[in-house]
């Protein structure tokens, strides 16, 4: 006989669950126990559950199997929402277990107790609450099974503290593998013949299912078409961006020159990609089919109705399996769009020179010289806000997984997924890229980091300010800035008091030293950047690098 919490932590260790994230909580304490001696799913101690999500999330990104996290009841539930967030809107397979009330105080007005259904159910892909003990097994499977089929994401199960402490005799269910959905041979011959005659094809990427095996395959097909390739928001890693074929990102902060030639493209072939408000730069670079553009989606759960766009081929694939039949299309022995590739890919080059910012300290350039210092198989984390557009312009990316980034644009996930980051990969070199109010989101997990004995870097772009929020307020109500300002701590001396390294670089020259100091010191550290308020939030930096694509493009 087992309790529900064995039964449960046995089901994780068969489905090969990496760390289980979590703050700990009295409702579950069965489960706690069972970790106590199960070394194959490790117990992660969070400050935050809205930074135990957001780990969990990072987790289920890097391994393409559901990250875990496990909070308490209604203030550990709503905390963790911004994980459960962050991965709906990534298409990113994770499993929150969330502890309640037993179930025989399920009608009664108990203490922090919720409706799980309603607060989930618009967010994540599936809620159930645990019945009995007995039916766990089914249930952890089940789980697996929603979040990894078709349009992977989170899903959530509500754990009563009795059916934890409850014992059973059951037997437990063998591990769920992803589904693989694979183009017919008769669409891979549909789409030869449209690549054949187009003008200029253009390939777009990103989305879920991805994996190395794919990136490698849809590398070889660009060379061996001479294809243009360009990365969806925040999926720049999944193709090595010293390719021949890699043209740049889609999403804000887009090089003009790609924004344009995507809008020319008579044929565009998306991998994965969301064709959402971002990825269709709002709807203004990618239509519904019209006699000047083809679109042919291929995505595991076929494309979202919601997205807008209604392609004029639908391909219901994983990115494996479709990037394994590419290798079977014949070359056409015409390729008239290979100009249209090596102009895109010369614009793309000149976009990585930084450009110039008002302060001593340039943004630009140190992002430019992290890239280069780094080995290829670095890991990039960040957040969300102004200086992330610098961090992907900045910044080349060369292996897969390499970068961690948030398609939902939530602040403060940087640091969390860097700790996931370096806890699945500790052999890996990881920076952390966080804006001042950014970083003070989730800023507590630097304990975390700390207590695991995790060597990553945070660097704290500072600039006194919420970047992206003044950069409209300007725009829109110029002359009358409202609720943007922020008086931060000392940023080192905060490192410092956790036990991490803590630096900060007032002019650019000081940087590498700092840098070298940061990687070298076998702890977390933290180099806190004294930006220019103007260096990377209004308008004009931003007008800055559109000028500059309008320049290139004359």
């Amino acid at each position: 006989m087992r309790t529900g919490g064995r039964i449960l932590v046995d089901q994780l260790v068969l489905q090969g669950a990496g760390p289980a994230f979590l703050v700990p909580g009295e409702s579950f304490l069965a489960v706690l126990d069972a970790l106590y001696d199960t070394p194959a799913v490790r117990a992660v101690v969070c400050r935050h559950e809205g930074g135990a999500a957001m780990m969990a999330e990072a987790c289920g990104r890097l391994t393409a199997r559901p990250g875990i996290a496990f909070v308490t009841r209604a203030p550990g539930a709503t905390n963790a929402t911004s994980g459960v967030y962050v991965a709906a809107q990534a298409q990113t397979p994770m499993i929150l277990f969330v502890g309640l009330p037993p179930r025989s105080r399920a009608h009664l007005n108990t203490f922090q107790d919720f409706d799980l259904r309603s607060l989930f159910g618009g967010m994540a892909k599936h809620t159930e609450i645990a019945s009995v003990a007995a039916a766990l097994p089914e249930t952890i499977s089940r789980a697996y099974a929603i979040a990894l089929g078709g349009r992977p994401g989170p899903v959530v199960v509500g754990l009563p503290e009795d059916v934890l402490s409850e014992t059973a005799d059951t037997g437990d269910v063998s591990c769920i593998e992803a589904q693989r959905a694979e183009p017919s041979t008769v669409t891979m011959a549909e789409i030869a013949r449209e690549i054949a005659a187009a003008e200029q094809p253009l390939v777009m990427i990103g989305g879920p299912c991805w994996s190395a095996d794919a990136r490698e395959r849809v590398q070889s097909f660009a060379r061996k078409f001479d294809l243009p390739v360009a990365a969806a928001f925040r999926a720049q890693d999944y193709m090595d961006n010293r390719h021949p074929s890699y043209c740049g990102h889609v999403g804000i902060n887009m090089d003009e020159r790609l924004a344009t030639a995507i809008r020319a493209s008579d044929l565009l072939l998306v991998i994965g990609a969301p064709l959402d408000e971002i990825g269709t730069g709002g709807w203004s670079l990618i239509a519904s089919p019209v006699a000047s553009q083809r679109i042919i989606h291929v995505h595991p759960a076929g494309t979202d109705p919601r997205d807008g766009v209604r392609p004029a081929v639908q391909v219901v694939a994983t990115a494996n399996a479709f990037a394994t039949a590419l290798a079977s299309l014949p070359a056409p022995n015409v390729k008239r769009w290979r100009t249209f590739r090596r102009d895109l890919r010369a614009a793309f080059e000149r976009t990585q020179e930084p450009l110039a910012t008002p302060g001593a300290v340039q943004f630009a350039e140190i992002v430019r010289k992290v890239s280069l210092r780094l080995p290829d198989d670095a890991i990039i984390a960040s957040g969300a806000g102004n200086y992330s557009q610098f961090v992907h312009r900045y910044t080349t990316y060369r292996n897969y997984p390499s970068s961690l980034a948030p398609a939902s644009g939530s602040m403060g996930y940087g640091l969390p997924a860097a700790i996931a980051a370096k806890l699945q990969h500790r052999d890996r070199t990881v920076v952390c890229y966080a804006g001042d109010g950014c970083f003070l989101m989730t800023g507590q997990e630097l304990a975390t980091a700390v207590q695991y004995q995790l060597p990553l870097v945070v660097i704290v772009a500072d600039n006194g300010m919420y970047g992206t929020i003044r950069m409209h307020q300007e725009k829109t109500y110029p002359g009358r800035i409202s609720a943007t300002g922020l008086v931060n701590p000392d940023f080192a001396a905060y490192a410092r008091s956790f036990g991490a390294f803590g630096a900060t670089v007032d002019a650019t020259d000081q940087f590498d030293a700092v840098l070298d100091e940061a990687l070298d010191c076998g702890r977390p550290a933290v180099i806190a950047l004294t930006l220019d308020p103007q260096a990377i939030t209004p308008s004009k930096t931003l007008d800055a690098f559109r000028a500059d694509g309008e320049q290139r493009r004359r």
